[in-house]
């Protein structure tokens, strides 16, 4: 699906993310560093306290030592909350970044990709992934900073103090080194089997606990089942974050009963070398080192954890990636075309479109016109490609060949928005957003007034109704609106269409789903609207488009008939028998109503 490998992420890529916020990540180094060596002043004021003041009884300058040691811990904590504050907000940035820009490159992709992923794992890679990677994003590079500054710091406090025994400090680290990359690479295959499951998660509920879900569960008596999966996939992720939470627990637990055994090899050491000459350590310098050797070996873990969290995160990133690199298939042309005015002119010049993987074409050599203000119905069995043609006018996908073009213009030479401003739709699922109705009309023209409304409302029958609700157009439709009926949805949604003013209106099976009053009043509104306008119509019930200046006969993909309502009875082929068969239909369909 994508040129990424998710597995082989470039760390020189992630740390390309904070490219944008280096000057202020300069200052987080610096307050770091600050931080550090201001830190490393403890031990030589101890060893002062211990080998001078105390011992001498110099009680002024161990006042002064003490005092300092308290300035070193108020000055420490102050830089500490200014680091944590910038690097938390620098990270918080990034994932802004981050989802943004997934966001925007999602919302580029055309409709094929929406229908081979689920809606949950588009959600989980935006939520889960990002928001997995926020402890990486906003507290490893300070860590990274802040810990290497104190190792190396440390190293050289260390060998100030005693060369001896910063050698024996040191000949752990290798093993160190060695446990991180062990671990590190455990952690990483657990992530990605833990988002892989997630996601499963996500599709779950989102899928299930949606209006249509919850109706389906429920008519179906499906919701203990659906109760059972869930317990099953969120089995499967408790077992996957206890693995990752215990992933090198027990080899890390070793590294720790090390740590704790140093100072005894320390002491031993100081030992060996007091027996063997006159370099005697002092008892100043031994606790001294010993507390930088507490320093030292604090940073060394944690550079360890944040190198088993890089590896972990790494999946994340492999995952955000993966998503950012989707190839573009319907994409703006490099010098768009913006129509000014629009007459409404729509050709499709030998249109052909085979979907991938397609054994055949879906639509083969369409040959059509459409004048400004007529109006044009195709017609046909289900899957002759009907509604595929209708994706192609405002480009939901490109033709394989030939060419769609509004007033001579190719669409794939016109700008999104004069596209978008050109072309309306209405489709047989009506999408509402959970919001007010205004809100869902303002979807199609955010500056809309509320005359502008109510006027589209007007056009598309449904005015009065809005107004006899006790909200009136402030009325919540609820979850993709269910709290109206399918020909209320579908007059909001033809609404929707002519505030936003096209000069091009594609109707996609608008009434297939409608009892016949219902469809009556929609087929009003349909009507009300397409005044004026370039209609394009895909209708199942032929009552619908027999006004139709041309019709057009599909059938698997090709035009094999095409002319007025009268001249296509009058062959008696194709169209004549889609006729008959839904002159039965309706007859069937209205006996069914009237008991």
């Amino acid at each position: 699906m994508s040129t990424a490998d998710p597995h082989h992420v470039s760390l020189r890529r992630v740390a390309g993310l904070f490219g944008a916020y280096r000057r202020r990540l300069s200052f987080v180094a610096v307050l770091v560093v600050a931080s550090t060596l201001v830190t490393l002043i403890n031990p030589f004021l101890i060893r002062e306290i211990m080998d001078v003041a105390l011992p001498e009884g110099r009680t002024g300058l161990l006042s002064v030592l003490a005092l300092g040691m308290i300035v070193v811990a108020v000055v420490n904590s102050s830089f500490n909350v200014w680091q944590t504050y910038l690097a938390t907000r620098i990270g918080q940035q990034v994932m802004h970044d981050l989802r943004t820009a997934v966001y925007a490159h999602l919302q580029r992709m055309s409709l094929a990709f929406f229908t081979r992923t689920r809606t949950g794992e588009v959600q989980s890679r935006i939520a889960n992934d990002i928001g997995g990677m926020q402890a990486t994003l906003t507290t490893t590079a300070s860590t990274i900073v802040s810990d290497l500054t104190i190792f190396t710091a440390t190293v050289l406090a260390m060998a100030v103090l005693d060369w001896r025994l910063t050698i024996a400090s040191l000949l752990m680290l290798p093993l160190f080194v060695w446990i991180s990359r062990r671990v590190g690479k455990e952690r990483r295959h657990i992530t990605r089997e833990r988002q892989r499951q997630l996601a499963v998660i996500s599709s779950t509920v989102q899928e299930s606990l949606s209006v249509s879900g919850v109706l389906l569960g429920h008519t179906m008596g499906r919701t203990r089942s659906l109760t059972a999966d869930l317990d099953r996939e969120s089995a499967k992720l408790s077992d996957l974050e206890v693995r990752s939470h215990m992933a090198g627990r027990w080899t890390q637990s070793s590294v720790w009963v090390i740590m704790a055994s140093m100072p005894a090899v320390i002491y031993w050491v100081a030992g060996l070398a007091n027996g063997a000459g006159p370099n005697q350590i002092s008892i100043g310098t031994l606790v001294a080192f010993t507390t930088l050797q507490t320093n030292l070996l604090r940073p060394a873990v944690q550079l360890l954890d944040v190198g088993v969290e890089i590896q972990s995160s790494l999946e994340l990133f492999g995952r955000i990636f993966e998503y950012l690199d989707l190839p573009v298939d319907v994409a703006e042309s490099s010098n768009p075309v913006s129509l000014e005015r629009v007459r409404g002119e729509l050709r499709l010049e030998a249109v052909s479109f085979a979907y991938p993987g397609a054994h055949r074409p879906t639509l083969s050599e369409i040959d059509v016109t459409v004048e400004p203000g007529r109006s044009l119905a195709i017609v046909g069995e289900t899957g002759s490609g009907k509604t595929t043609l209708s994706y192609l006018i405002p480009r939901l996908y490109d033709a394989t060949s030939g060419r769609v073009s509004i007033d001579g213009v190719d669409v794939k030479d016109l700008s999104f928005d004069s596209l978008a401003a050109a072309v309306g739709t209405v489709f047989q699922e009506t999408y509402l957003f959970n919001a007010s109705v205004a809100e869902n009309l303002r979807f199609a023209r955010p500056g809309a007034s509320q005359e502008e409304l109510e006027a589209a409302a007007r056009t598309a029958h449904i005015h009065d109704y809005l107004q006899s609700l006790p909200d009136g157009y402030e009325t919540v439709v609820g979850e993709r609106g269910y709290r109206f009926s399918g020909g209320e949805k579908q007059r909001l949604a033809i609404a929707r269409a002519v505030l936003r003013d096209p000069a091009v209106l594609v109707l996609d099976e608008a009434t297939s789903a409608l009892d016949t009053q219902t469809e009556l009043a929609v087929q009003q509104a349909i009507e009300a609207a397409s005044a004026g306008r370039t209609t394009v119509t895909i209708a199942h019930r032929l009552s619908t488009v027999i006004n139709a200046d041309e019709i057009v006969v599909l059938d698997q993909g090709r035009i094999v008939e095409r002319g007025t309502h009268e001249q296509l009875l009058g062959l008696g082929g194709h169209y004549a028998a889609l006729v008959k068969r839904d002159a039965d239909q309706r007859a069937e369909r209205l006996a069914q109503e009237a008991d």
